[in-house]
């Protein structure tokens, strides 16, 4: 999944359960890859413009759900994107900034409304020839949910699964003394490593898009991997990371993807108008904005 993946439980089977945990994410990846030609995914990307694929139900509905929620907002989260993403390929060895003309043909294969899904027959059809799927907005939030349930169904009542830049927390943490757990929010404009703020959290997701996770850069100019289905380039505003704390990964994956695409203070303001989800923004001029319901949770270490 192109991240360090750590997983820690208490629990008296803890050894076995994480194996198989590993092996769920070995099989998710095999399954939702769209850099692995022979996943499930890339069998339905093979056949755009040829023929409807049957997939299997929870993939059906992963995609079901992030086209959904990309006509709902506007393709802001846009799984039809792929072929856009592997024109850039930002975080390969062969990422390059490619030409006008590049960047409008591709954008002829990203509209939501050419993805045909038959929920009687489970199929999924790609009706232009070279569209591609890619759920890579969408599923590690879907792997982490997931991951919790397996836990909490085994009887883990304290844990933390990190899949870099999406945290969740499984009841409290048994070495604070307050049951928190403090997820440390990354500065976007330093080096790994170096937090701006700690978030005390419980039994929530944490999730952080940022425009320092995956770059080229060409020069002075660096590009970065969000990218607006519109224009076929970067997202370009003040935001340089936004984080999401909801009880759901899949919702802070949506909230991420789509948010990005404002302002700092027009995110902001989203944030303090819904009930479900709180937030943490960083401009690129390195201010920090917090809705208010998430104000008593956070320590800023800068």
């Amino acid at each position: 999944m192109g991240t360090v993946i750590t997983l820690s439980i208490e629990h008296p089977e803890a050894p076995q359960l994480l194996d198989y945990a590993q092996k769920m994410l070995e099989d998710f990846q095999q399954r939702y890859s769209a850099n692995q030609n022979n996943s499930d995914l890339m069998k339905v990307n093979a056949q755009a413009g040829i023929k409807p694929v049957k997939v299997a139900p929870d993939l059906y509905e992963l995609i079901k759900k992030g086209s959904d929620m990309g006509i709902s907002s506007h393709s802001k989260l846009n799984i039809a994107i792929g072929p856009l993403i592997k024109l850039w390929h930002i975080g390969f060895q062969d990422a390059r900034v490619p030409t006008k003309k590049e960047i409008e043909e591709r954008l002829a294969l990203i509209d939501l409304e050419d993805i045909d899904l038959n929920d009687s027959n489970q199929t999924v059809y790609l009706k232009k020839k070279g569209m591609e799927i890619d759920l890579g907005a969408l599923a590690k939030g879907y792997f982490a949910d997931e991951l919790k349930l397996y836990f909490k169904a085994q009887g883990v009542q304290s844990g933390i699964i990190d899949l870099g830049g999406n945290v969740l927390t499984i009841g409290s943490s048994l070495k604070n003394p307050e049951g928190v757990w403090n997820v440390g929010i990354q500065n976007p404009l330093k080096e790994r490593g170096n937090l701006v703020a700690v978030i005390e959290n419980h039994d929530q997701s944490v999730v952080t898009s940022g425009i320092y996770e995956r770059v080229l850069k060409i020069g002075e100019t660096h590009y970065h991997h969000i990218f607006d289905s519109q224009t076929g380039y970067p997202v370009e505003n003040d935001v340089a990371s936004l984080t999401i704390v909801s009880e759901q990964s899949l919702d802070g994956e949506f909230w991420t993807t789509i948010l990005f695409h404002d302002s700092s203070r027009k995110i902001l303001n989203w944030l303090n108008q819904m009930p479900q989800v709180e937030g943490l923004v960083i401009t690129r001029n390195n201010e920090i904005l917090i809705s208010e319901k998430l104000k008593a949770s956070v320590t800023l270490l800068e």
